[in-house]
């Protein structure tokens, strides 16, 4: 649950004392080795504001690598978790170019932050009369308000929300056990321009979203969807893959785009899409794109005889029909030690599997597993390396 801040406890953290105390606790280790002896001596120090300023030092910790700026932010663990990493809000603020922005769900500040460099205006609202004390300074110049996200009190902005995804103390993927609930959100922007950012788990297509629905990635992994009303979207495009890389590059995909590509034999290159590709529903988009074909009509894997740039591929070495003898036979016979297993369309788990290939040798290699038609195969590669045209 973490620690429970309080007005007092951020009334502290924000006087000369505090930062000064914060400055202190920061130069012990704070790991499991070293907590106990950590914690006694800075309570001998600081008293009951022990419990604060160890809770603040960790956070900031934690969130050093998805929030930018984040050693000087106050913090919960909660809003740590479901936060906006950096990148992410930034590309998001950036479509909100010149905008009046209002961020209902404003939480501890990391949307006010990037919407503050691009939006016209940025207002921020939150329940939780701590959070709102938090991104007050966490992102001074953003008026922050109280206020329930489901009560209108704007005019004329553009609504950003971001509903709570734990219910019960667990993550949830139901629209309307989220807080505030998903319907209610939309019924009382009905209207508005509306920006929802939601769990990519959602079933978008059950919710009967007419907008735009954006899911996001970054450094390989699947960080959001994003629900976009009628008014903010362009070209008539419904669906949008967003792939954001660490170094900063980033490309897209939209349902707008051509699709037209067919299911063929395997070429010299297995390509396995981005995530927020395949969440996106558009594989066959960018296959079409890279001038690539798709094993199966109904399988993500994708192939052609080169990799789009920046890409990770797989070079195919040898297919065969798959089962576990036959499979662990041709692993041997290329002295193959350690293998990556991916799966898709086929009732197979790695972690089972792995064990029984009874891997010995000396040479890395990656196995694709397939659905191909009513067939399962298995493709024998080179070990993922990155993309390129080769």
């Amino acid at each position: 649950m973490g620690y429970g801040f309080t007005g007092a406890d951020i009334d502290f953290l924000t006087s000369d004392v505090g930062v000064a105390a914060l400055r202190d606790v920061d130069e012990r280790p704070l790991d499991s080795a070293s907590m106990l002896s950590d914690i006694s001596i800075l309570r001998a120090a600081h008293g009951d504001r022990t419990a604060a300023l160890v809770e603040t030092t960790r956070l900031r910790r934690k969130a050093a690598t998805k929030i930018d700026g984040a050693e000087r932010w106050l913090l919960t663990d909660d809003a740590v978790q479901q936060a906006t990493p950096t990148p992410v809000a930034v590309r998001r603020a950036q479509r909100l170019e010149g905008r009046d922005v209002h961020d209902v769900t404003c939480s501890i500040g990391t949307e006010l932050a990037a919407l503050s460099t691009t939006a016209r205006t940025v207002v921020g609202s939150d329940l939780d009369p701590v959070r709102t004390r938090m991104a007050s300074h966490n992102v001074p110049g953003v008026a922050v308000l109280r206020a329930d996200a489901l009560t209108p009190t704007t005019r004329g902005t553009v609504v950003l929300a971001d509903p709570g995804r734990r219910a019960g103390g667990r993550r949830t993927h139901d629209p309307a056990a989220l807080e505030p609930p998903l319907p209610s959100l939309l019924g009382a922007y009905a209207g508005h321009d509306l920006v929802v950012k939601c769990a990519p788990g959602l079933d978008f297509d059950r919710l009967g979203w007419e907008g735009e629905v954006e899911v996001v990635s970054l450094s390989g992994g699947v960080r959001e969807a994003c629900l976009w009303s009628t008014g903010l979207t362009h070209d008539g495009v419904r669906r949008r893959a967003t792939v954001l890389a660490s170094d900063g590059s980033s490309f897209e995909v939209t349902d707008a785009e051509p699709d037209d590509i067919d299911a063929g034999p395997v070429g010299e290159w297995i390509v396995d899409p981005d995530g927020a590709v395949v969440r996106a529903g558009l594989v066959r988009h960018y296959g079409a794109r890279h001038g690539l074909w798709q094993l199966d009509p109904r399988i993500a894997y994708l192939t052609g005889d080169s990799v789009p740039e920046g890409v990770n591929g797989f070079r195919v070495l040898e297919q065969i029909k798959y089962s576990e003898k036959t499979l662990r036979q041709a692993l041997a016979s290329r002295r193959c030690g350690s293998a990556e297993i991916l799966v898709r369309g086929v009732d197979v788990d790695p972690a089972v599997l792995r064990p029984k290939l009874k891997l010995r040798g000396d040479v890395a290699l990656s196995v694709v597993i397939t659905r191909v038609e009513r067939s399962a195969f298995a493709f024998v590669c080179e070990a993922r390396r990155p993309g390129g045209s080769s």
